[in-house]
């Protein structure tokens, strides 16, 4: 007899777990035919009975023996009162079947059923901890059941479905069971059989009269609740696997299939009424015909992390923090909520938990949800009154006067946004009787682009939108030289951590040093699972070719490296370049988006460009193209504030010829094609119709991975896919994109905390220079913190500042090396803070004196110095483009991520001496730089580049003459001779390049300084 490998096995084995026995045992001991007759015989296992597919009635779908089995003995006295009736049975089944036909079956296992006078409860709730005994035993009360092989239809009595599991008789999850080793699988042939073999017109089968219908096989499980033919949605239900989709292998040792935590897990009787109570939920108005409604189910990752929270503060208490790394398609707007409304019901394990007042009082008096999400807002609140039997428990809260009095009426989930949350914090501060869970939803920053603007007034700055703070920085702006109390624990979520918000949210690593998140679901793992889409996949570069002359007779002197960003930037920003890349795109748009009716004829594009004035420009190019064109469709721009162009001033307003407020809703009408941006709507913009976009920006970090994500919300309406993506960059090449990706495909760690030493550092420095007195700043802290009118605190500053300017007579330099240091110290004390397990009252004292410093020190700002007259001086001869990489999917490296703390190095100005070149040999390198006679393409530059690197640094003298040598003349005499040597023995592979080499001096200078820095990172 060989081993049972079909789905008759898996069945089995299911029914098992959850009964402690199956079918083919019962068989086997000759008492199958009396299953469940002695009761709980068969009730081991899980706790769940077996139940005989004869007693299910399918014109009502419930299984009738626990239904009324249920009934008889927990509410008899309610039957009572009906069974004088003749009908009474149906009687009750008909008001059962009328009520879930239209609320569906989660209301009545909430509300219960009222038939005439009787009162039936249909599920006893799980009980808290802290519940009574009564309660306790009610629970035990209900009857989980399990059937096989249901025969669901009541026009077609051979069609069964492979299980069925019910509480109290009343259908919850349906499974259809797929086995691999019989050539069948979940994904395909599962949610087939549901979509295209199972009637949907049977009343089992019916939108909300069940909960959730499984697809499951022996690695992976997909589920929906909505079964509508070719149109039903399965969704993947799946742990992930190396943080990607599917199943982890099981541990060494155990038996069992990958999806075993299903049986093992997530139906166990406490788990599944868990899931009813606390996460499935009906959304939509109670008055709103029930197929219109959307049923939800969560997601495995979002159930686990909910869960994962509310255990560990019962495990921990108050005053914890939760970094969840959860990237866009996750779902992270359910996951707060689920998140909100059980942390105001978490109680304590025991009375020995941080923050507890007794087991039988919640942890939390509130829960403050922080986003710039305006939906959300609205969405918590409906969402948190279909869960919650106490209505009106939500309220906004933007001051901390609005906080106090939200508690004061009894608020148990106050919303607020990033902006007001200074406010906030403080209210924590003051409360501190109150116990708070503050959850941030900070992965979608501000779209209104002035929502910045009270956050950096509360903390004293001036910040442009081409600086503008992402909400991360805002969270840690916010929290800086403000301890995180003991009254409150923070949960951030996030799908990019940087190194700050790990460093003050990340959970320290079980082994070694460093900060990790708490929960993860990966960004690999949302694109495998289909969720959002690869932004990678087809991604096309430029490089730009300059030429540019002289225009004046004269030969001024310039800060050559300074020069040349400078020169760039003009190139970029010049109306005749925008003007040739605007024709790019819309050569590229029309034909390829617009003509072939991508998204069904809904696609649209944005194009992020360097700063307002390059967006201005664009837009205006775009505009008159478009009007060549007979003006095909409509564009918009978005930008904060008024910007200066050629003298003219211009308005976000002004330009679309609609209000600031409407761009989003107008950009979504099907008119609108492209939107120009500058840094707006860069993140926490939602537009599914966007596939294409056109990049002149250097996106770099957080920022790349945020700003590109625009395109990744996928739209299964619009049957949008990863091959509709595309990105035509302008300024980065694949390997910047790729380096900011990276990080954050996987998993992302802090590989070490921050050494807060360099504080200690950069004091002794500071204190040295001598422009302030310690007596100074212990008068200005003393006066500061009892709130002394600022005319008393202003001469102070003031004395310190005037040192600063003119009495220590200090050098341009050493001012700006002191400024730098002054802000490196404000910077990193500000975030350390709050997180360090010790204080040190100087540092406390210095970062408030410094913080009202620094804006008053002045220093030349010679940046840019003399540059204005460059630009005077030169002329935009040529501009060019050529395509460096054609549709290129940028593979991502799997591996888990470790991103460096904080820069532990004290920062200054001395940075060397300065070159400064004539400005014909700027121009001229300049052009040979971007726009050299050197044939090859680009990317056999950049290798020939490479090999010669590898040559000359395995040249013999190469370590002894250029490595280590420490005298500068003789190392770069050494390595022009190694350099010329390598380049005449390979000249016959290459002669364009050693004719430039040998003839040209601008060219021969470039290739020295390439190699010079190269090879110094060989």
């Amino acid at each position: 007899m060989h081993s049972q490998t079909n789905e008759q096995a898996l069945e089995a084995a299911i029914e098992k777990i959850l009964t402690g026995t199956c079918l083919e045992e019962l068989k086997t001991k000759g008492t199958a035919d009396v299953v469940n007759e002695t009761g709980d015989i068969y009730r081991a296992g899980k706790g769940y009975y077996i139940g005989r597919p004869s007693n299910f009635n399918t014109q009502f779908a419930i299984d009738e023996q626990f239904f009324w089995s249920f009934l008889e003995s927990t509410q008899k006295d309610e039957l009572e009162k009906l069974q004088k009736q003749s009908d009474w049975k149906l009687k009750i089944l008909n008001r059962y079947d009328r009520l879930v036909k239209k609320y569906g079956i989660l209301y009545l296992l909430k509300k219960g059923l009222q038939v005439d006078d009787a009162n039936f409860t249909l599920f006893y709730q799980l009980p808290l901890a802290s519940s009574s005994k009564t309660i306790k035993d009610r629970f035990e009360q209900n009857r989980f059941s399990v059937t096989r092989q249901l025969r669901y239809s009541i026009d077609n009595p051979r069609e069964e479905i492979d299980l069925v599991l019910f509480i109290n008789g009343l259908p919850i999850v349906t499974m259809e069971l797929k086995n691999h080793w019989t050539g069948q699988n979940a994904k395909v042939h599962g949610q087939h059989q549901y979509m295209f073999q199972r009637d949907t017109k049977q009343p089992l089968l019916n939108f909300a009269r069940c909960v959730v219908h499984f697809a499951v096989d022996t690695d992976e499980a997909y589920m929906t609740t909505k079964l509508d033919g070719d149109k039903t949605f399965f969704l993947p239900f799946n742990k992930g696997n190396k943080h990607g989709k599917g199943n982890p292998e099981l541990p060494k040792g155990e038996t069992g299939h990958r999806t075993n935590y299903l049986w093992n897990e997530v139906f166990t009787r406490e788990s599944l009424a868990n899931i009813i109570q606390h996460f499935v939920r009906l959304d939509g108005k109670k008055k709103d015909p029930l197929l219109t409604k959307t049923l939800f189910f969560p997601r495995y990752h979002q159930l686990d992390v909910v869960r994962k929270i509310i255990a560990d503060a019962s495990k921990k208490g108050v005053g914890q923090t939760y970094l969840i790394q959860h990237s866009a398609g996750s779902g992270k707007s359910n996951s707060i909520t689920w998140a909100a409304y059980q942390l105001i019901e978490t109680y304590p394990e025991d009375e020995n938990v941080p923050g507890n007042r007794g087991i039988e009082q919640p942890l939390f008096d509130s829960v403050i949800v922080v986003t710039d999400r305006r939906l959300l807002d609205k969405q918590i609140r409906d969402n948190i009154a279909d869960f919650s039997e106490v209505k009106n428990i939500t309220a906004p809260a933007y001051s901390s006067k609005e906080l106090r009095a939200s508690l004061e009426e009894g608020k148990k989930i106050i919303i607020t946004t990033i902006q007001k949350f200074p406010f906030i914090i403080d209210g924590i501060a003051d409360l501190s009787e109150k116990r708070f869970a503050v959850i941030i939803d900070e992965a979608h920053s501000s779209q209104s682009g002035s929502a910045h603007d009270s956050m950096n007034t509360a903390m004293g700055q001036q910040v442009n939108e081409e600086d503008e703070l992402d909400a991360q920085d805002k969270i840690v702006a916010a929290m800086q030289s403000r301890k995180m109390r003991g009254n409150a624990s923070y949960l951030a979520f996030t799908a990019t951590p940087k190194p700050i918000t790990l460093e003050k949210f990340g959970i320290p690593k079980s082994e070694g040093t460093g900060k990790d998140v708490f929960h993860l679901y990966s960004m690999k793992q949302a694109i495998e699972e289909g969720f959002i889409l690869d932004v990678l996949a087809n991604y096309t570069t430029l490089k730009s070719y300059y030429e540019i002359e002289k225009s004046v007779e004269d030969n001024p002197l310039f800060d050559s490296t300074k020069a040349q960003k400078k020169l760039r930037s003009y190139v970029e920003q010049h109306q005749q370049t925008i003007n040739t890349k605007a024709e790019i795109i819309l050569d590229h748009f029309i034909p390829n988006i617009v003509n072939k009716k991508k998204l069904k004829g809904k696609a649209k594009a944005m194009v992020i460009t360097q700063s307002i004035e390059s967006a201005i420009r664009y837009y205006k190019a775009l505009q008159n193209i478009l009007k060549d064109k007979g003006h095909p469709f409509k564009i918009a721009i978005a930008f904060s504030g008024s910007k200066k162009v050629d003298g003219i001033e211009y308005t976000e307003a002004e330009m679309n010829g609609f209000a600031e407020k409407d761009t989003q809703d107008k950009f979504n009408e099907d008119d609108y094609r492209i939107l120009v941006v500058a840094n707006k709507y860069l993140t926490g913009f939602d537009q599914p119709k966007l596939c294409a976009m056109y990049v002149d920006k250097k996106l770099q970090g957080v920022l790349a991975v945020q700003a590109l994500s625009r395109l990744n919300r996928s739209a299964n309406k619009l049957a949008k896919k990863t091959e509709d993506l595309f990105v035509l960059d302008f300024f980065n090449s694949t390997n910047d994109i790729k380096t900011s990706f990276d990080p954050f495909y996987t998993a992302t760690s802090l590989s070490e905390a921050t050494d807060v030493n360099v504080l200690h550092e950069l004091k002794e420095v500071l204190d040295d220079v001598g422009v302030y007195e310690w007596t100074e700043v212990e008068n200005f802290n003393e006066k500061f913190f009892n709130k002394e009118d600022a005319q008393v605190l202003s001469p102070i500053i003031e004395r310190a500042a005037e040192r600063f300017v003119s009495e220590l007579e200090l050098e341009d330099d050493e001012k700006a090396d002191f400024k730098i240091k002054a802000k490196q110290f404000v910077k990193i004390y500000g975030q350390m803070a709050a997180i360090m397990p010790f204080e040190i009252l100087d540092w406390e004292k210095l970062f408030w004196f410094l913080k009202f410093l620094v804006p008053k020190l002045p220093v030349r700002p010679d940046a840019l110095e003399g540059l204005d007259e460059l630009l005077e001086s030169i002329d935009l001869s040529t501009y060019g483009l050529e395509r460096v990489r054609l549709n290129e999917a940028i593979d991502l490296d799997e591996t888990e991520s470790k991103v460096d703390p904080q820069n532990p190095n004290p920062r200054g100005a001395h940075g060397g001496e300065e070159d400064h070149d004539p400005l014909d040999l700027i121009i001229q390198s300049f052009n040979e730089r971007w726009f050299q006679g050197w044939g090859e393409t680009p990317e056999e530059q950049r290798l020939k580049l490479i090999t010669l690197t590898k040559s000359v640094c395995a040249h013999p003298d190469f370590e002894k003459k250029v490595a280590n040598n420490m005298d500068e003349q003789n190392s770069n005499l050494a390595l022009w001779k190694i350099l010329n040597e390598e380049i005449v023995k390979d000249r016959k592979k290459g002669l364009d390049f050693y004719r430039l080499f040998s003839k040209d001096e601008a060219f021969r200078l470039a290739i020295f300084d390439s190699m010079k820095r190269l090879s110094s990172f060989k």
